[in-house]
């Protein structure tokens, strides 16, 4: 699997790369939601946000044939409009209309790494399971824990 360069490579693709065989052409994903040009029609899988309230994924206005990923708004939010990281305060007074001084948040210190029972427990939930590349995973999830996956 493929994911745009930047800050989503940074979050995804090392682990991706280490759990997912190689084999057949790579699937491509790409960001997609409000505020985001219309994905692209080659994309296999949309990286999408989830409503914060309602917990509605949102969907293109155009039909994709692509498979949407529900991330939780505030991780889309992050990825999709990423606040420029300032190593120091800018100089001069607040411009018009902004309402605040707070600096952005921090970007994270280390990659990516999903919650090892949370991973369990939705692999072993899904019927596909028994394949033998996802059953290859679950057995060998604290490797994957010590190359620090989780």
């Amino acid at each position: 699997m493929t994911v745009p360069d930047g800050l989503i490579a940074e979050v995804f693709q090392r682990a991706l790369d280490a759990l997912l065989p190689a084999g057949p052409p790579a699937r491509r994903a790409v960001l997609a939601g409000p505020g985001r040009p219309a994905p692209d029609t080659d994309a296999d899988i949309l990286l999408v946000p989830v409503h914060p309230q309602t917990g509605e994924t949102w969907t293109p206005a155009r039909a994709v044939s692509a498979y949407p990923v529900p991330l939780p708004f505030g991780v889309w939010l992050w990825l999709a409009f990423p606040e420029p990281y300032l190593p120091v305060p800018t100089s001069g007074g607040m411009p018009d209309g902004v309402l605040r001084d707070d600096p952005p948040a921090p970007r994270p210190r280390h990659t990516f790494r999903a919650d090892p029972g949370a991973f369990r427990h939705t692999l072993v939930r899904l019927p596909a399971v028994r394949s033998p590349w996802l059953r290859e995973i679950l057995e060998n999830l604290t490797q994957h824990m010590r190359a620090r996956l989780f």
